[in-house]
């Protein structure tokens, strides 16, 4: 009812969920810091000046935002996002971990697959001030994040 995606769209979490490292995707199978038959978590690609290692979740099923969300996977997706909220604050030592999530052009979605984000925050870290400093890491960065986080979540 709500949907946006272009006819014929190649789906980058799908493809990511799948196994599968297409060419022109940025995230790689390396970015997986969890995944089980519902759900994929991985590190995102661009990340905030003072806030490393943000994490994504997303279905496994094709959803394209939380208006096709439902009740089933959403709980599983904030039961994930707890349990990697936890492991942020014992691997990453930050202060605080913030979600979020974006739903239609006009509230910034730029995926159309559902995706819920967790960023680790830091006392004074200005994310919302630097909210547009946004930044591409690059993979080998990305795996040591990962790395930190995946014997944690279990």
């Amino acid at each position: 009812m709500y949907n946006h995606e272009p006819k014929d769209y190649k789906c980058p979490f799908c493809g990511l969920e799948a196994g599968v490292d297409y060419e022109n995707v940025l995230s790689k199978q390396d970015d997986i810091v969890y995944q089980d038959q519902y759900l994929t978590a991985f590190i995102g690609t661009h990340w905030w000046l003072h806030n490393s290692g943000s994490v994504i979740i997303v279905p496994n099923k094709h959803i394209e935002n939380i208006y096709d969300l439902d009740d089933e996977t959403g709980a599983k997706v904030f039961s994930l996002a707890r349990k990697i909220a936890i492991a942020m604050k014992q691997e990453y030592k930050c202060d605080a971990t913030s979600t979020r999530q974006h739903n239609e052009p006009a509230g910034n979605q730029s995926v159309w697959h559902y995706h819920f984000h967790i960023i680790p925050r830091y006392n004074g870290d200005d994310l919302y001030l630097n909210h547009k400093n946004k930044k591409y890491i690059e993979p080998n960065i990305r795996k040591i994040w990962a790395d930190k986080l995946k014997n944690k979540i279990g």
